[in-house]
């Protein structure tokens, strides 16, 4: 799954990229300010298909000094699926923190960072993910090993995405921190924090 745009699992034509836009919105638009937000600089393809769902009645469409305007019908039965389809990324996140708050052996912080977290990357990007295991658990710990093991499985059955972990003990954030490794600087710019405290919060205190 292109976790930037997981939506395109389902919708990966220029529909997708139309509801996106008018999902995110109750603003009504011109064609022009659809593609334009849309990241199209021809509005004829985007046009064509605001009138289609309008013929489908999933687009409100009135016409103003000669301009169409268009707004999504929020009462239309299909609606709430584009929203959810709209709303996948964010859905990914709360199934990972509610994931890793479940459990037994709780980490001391985990969060996503690389492409998945930059909102750049398609459907052969790893998901990445920073998780810090408690001073006082080994890194050999049967428990927590199968914890991890089993929340690459399921992130793996959500998005169809390889997962990468990067896992480091308590006292290793100290050293991450002193020797400014490459994947610091990943981390200060996009981690999504998913569990725990802010990565400054977390270097700070190491």
């Amino acid at each position: 799954m292109d976790v930037s745009r997981p939506y395109t699992a389902v919708c990966p034509t220029l529909d997708g990229e139309v509801l996106r836009v008018l999902a995110r919105t109750t603003r009504v638009l011109t064609g022009r300010e659809v593609a334009a937000l849309a990241g199209r600089r021809s509005h004829s393809g985007v046009l064509a298909v605001l009138h289609r769902l309008t013929e489908h009645g999933l687009v409100d469409r009135v016409e103003l000094n000669r301009a169409y305007l268009f707004t999504l019908n929020r009462e239309h039965l299909a609606a709430p699926a584009v929203e959810m389809l709209m709303q996948m990324r964010t859905a990914l996140l709360h199934r990972i923190g509610e994931a890793v708050g479940s459990w037994e052996t709780a980490p001391v912080h985990v969060s996503m960072f690389g492409s998945a977290a930059r909102g750049d990357g398609d459907t052969g990007s790893d998901v990445d993910l920073l998780v810090v295991r408690p001073g006082d658990v080994l890194e050999d710990d049967s428990e927590w090993a199968t914890q991890l093991a089993d929340l690459r499985d399921r992130i793996r059955r959500w998005t169809g995405n390889h997962v990468q972990i990067v896992e480091l003990g308590e006292d290793d954030v100290e050293r991450l921190r002193e020797d400014e490794r490459p994947i610091l600087a990943a981390l200060r710019a996009d981690a999504i924090v998913l569990y725990g405290s802010s990565i400054a919060t977390l270097l700070r205190s190491a």
